[in-house]
């Protein structure tokens, strides 16, 4: 499987910024990036190559049989010939029929195998991108270009490909017995072909600009129906249903009126073809069937020349169908391509620093100073440097937008920061391998993730090969049992999408089980109880109480009566660190602390 996959080692690299960027394609070029996934099944792809070939030489084969059953058998009133002539052609019917299904079968299944090997590829690649690329992609126009634009190019590899060589094939070998059938009439074709696929070279390029244009308003539709159905409690309690149907008709709209342009456009194209390709062989028949008259060519070999001519122009009308499948599959790769060579901004170093193991769970903030890069000009955080040993409980305080999570989100290296570092057990983080670095950290987050599965594989997330005694185990530790062995299925009950079924303290308490269970030596814990109400509140307490001991544990918390019990308490402002002490201590001082509490507490 590996090497289904190595074909991205292949590719240029290139910033997401860059990506974007680069010029619309002018060519099938872009098309290149289907061969570096159907070169692991050359085998299957040579022998429809070969079952091509068969079936079209059948169909040219025909052709002479036409010319020798005319010419030698009706001319010559010849019955014996007639039926060597029959049995002649039903061998060649059996053995393009064959050849046919070989080559249907071999592409159609080539179509779906590279699809899927493209899908799991760029599937692979999006999860090792960097939050930042998602701070300026939206979700649904990356799932639009991970299955509309990937069934695009399963056309293209399951028939159209294939078609448009057949009758290229056709084409050339048509050309070839028409030169040894009639080489004046052949001059005539010859003049005739350019002038057939000169609508092909105009109308084109147009085609191409629109599919990709196509593709553009269709990922707009795509990442509207996710936000919208994502958020529809949202949606309905403020009864926006009118406006999202407006949105919604707009962008379907926009999307419609483009495709009728490319279209329009295609259809000009093909009848041009058409009109130029059968006008051309009524000349060469005119012209034929006055040499048949003047005695210069026999009757079967004009009759071998139509079939031959109007071959040539079935396979170039075929052509000119099939070029605007793959313009538009064309303009599916540029966007495909686009998303393949994104270099994530975070990656592992080529050879990474081993971490001790266990891992004791020290950390070292060291003047660091962090902007989003969707927000360069805004410092998150500036000179922040802090330690916290082993086994220490931190608590981070301060207003919103003090620079608390930017912390978490540079621990866990979504992101670099611009100048400083950060060690764990004495090792940069950016020494490490990012699985060692996130596999030594267990997150509960203020809204806990719970995906459409089961509660056990919920449970399970940080750690997939657990048993089911340890899940019910950290269950039990998290205070969680006492409502799951009250659900249908217990451990096995499906929840919904992100976990609909379940109160806001249920879903805490599983993402509690699951830290519990992953048993990692970190443990960062982002507002983890602040929009519970109290009885929740004081089992998601219990949970944590447990869940922090021998742990480090970093927490979050706008409620500081919930932090009062950490072993020190940094007060965090504008990104800087600028308190720094036990809850007695910051009270004494008189600071922002003691002015925070002093505000909830009174209250």
């Amino acid at each position: 499987m590996l090497r289904r996959f190595s074909a991205l080692k292949e590719f240029p690299v290139a910033t997401p910024n860059a990506a974007r960027q680069r010029p619309t394609s002018r060519d099938l070029r872009q098309l290149s990036l289907l061969w570096r996934f159907v070169r692991p099944y050359w085998p299957r792809a040579a022998g429809a190559g070969l079952a091509l070939v068969v079936a079209a030489g059948s169909v040219l084969a025909i052709g002479q049989g036409l010319k020798h059953v005319i010419d030698s058998g009706i001319a010559a009133g010849n019955p014996g010939l007639l039926n060597e002539a029959l049995v002649g052609l039903l061998a060649v019917i059996v053995l393009m029929s064959g050849a046919t299904f070989a080559r249907y079968y071999w592409v159609t299944w080539l179509g779906e195998r590279v699809t899927a090997d493209l899908r799991r590829a760029l599937f692979d690649h999006i999860l090792r991108l960097s939050p930042a690329f998602f701070e300026a992609t939206r979700t649904g126009e990356v799932i639009s270009r991970l299955t509309n634009d990937t069934s695009l190019l399963e056309v293209v590899i399951g028939s159209a490909a294939s078609f448009a060589l057949r009758n290229f094939l056709l084409m050339l070998g048509a050309l070839v017995m028409l030169a040894l059938t009639s080489a004046k009439l052949t001059v005539l074709v010859l003049f005739g072909v350019p002038v057939v696929f000169l609508p092909i070279m105009l109308a084109g390029r147009r085609v191409r600009q629109l599919s990709r244009a196509s593709q553009d308003r269709l990922a707009d539709v795509a990442a509207f129906i996710d936000e919208t159905l994502h958020e529809i409690r949202t949606v309905q309690a403020y009864i926006h249903e009118p406006v999202d149907r407006a949105g919604f008709g707009a962008r379907v709209e926009a999307q419609f009126h483009t495709a009728e342009r490319r279209i329009l456009v295609r259809a000009a194209m093909v009848a041009s073809v058409i009109l130029l390709a059968f006008g051309a062989i009524g000349v060469i028949l005119w012209v034929g069937g006055n040499d048949v008259v003047a005695g210069r060519l026999s009757p079967g070999a004009l009759s071998a020349f139509v079939f031959y001519a109007v071959l040539v122009a079935g396979a170039v009308g075929a052509i000119a169908e099939v070029m605007g499948e793959l313009q538009r599959a064309a303009g599916a790769a540029e966007r495909l391509l686009e998303l393949l060579l994104t270099v994530p901004t975070i990656s592992a170093p080529a050879r990474p620093t081993p971490l001790a193991r266990p891992a004791r769970g020290g950390l070292s903030f060291e003047h660091l100073t962090f902007a989003y890069p969707s927000r360069p000009d805004t410092v998150a955080l500036h000179d922040f440097t802090l330690r916290v040993a082993p086994g220490e409980q931190l608590a981070l305080v301060g207003p919103s937008g003090a620079g608390k999570t930017t912390v978490f989100q540079l621990l866990l290296r979504y992101y670099d920061p611009q100048a400083g570092l950060i060690r764990l057990d004495g090792v940069d983080s950016r020494a490490l391998d990012l699985a060692a670095l996130r596999g030594t950290i267990a997150l509960v987050s203020q809204e806990p993730v719970i995906f459409a599965a089961s509660v056990a594989d919920n449970v399970r997330y940080g750690r997939p090969q657990a048993s089911e005694r340890e899940v019910k185990a950290a269950c039990r530790a998290a205070y969680a049992w006492e409502f799951i062995e009250r659900l249908p299925q217990g451990l096995a009950t499906v929840l919904g999408e992100r976990g609909v079924q379940l109160s806001g303290g249920q879903r805490q308490r599983l993402a509690i089980a699951r830290a519990v269970l992953a048993q990692r030596p970190l443990l960062l814990l982002d507002e983890a109880t602040s929009a519970l109400d109290a009885e929740s509140e004081r089992l998601v307490q219990q949970a944590l109480g447990e869940l922090m001991q021998n742990h480090t544990t970093l927490i979050i918390a706008h409620r500081l009566a919930t932090v009062q019990k950490a072993d020190r308490i940094a007060v965090l402002d504008f990104g800087h660190l600028v308190e720094l002490g036990t809850h007695p201590e910051l009270q004494a001082a008189g600071g922002l602390y003691a002015k925070l509490a002093a505000l909830q507490f009174q209250r």
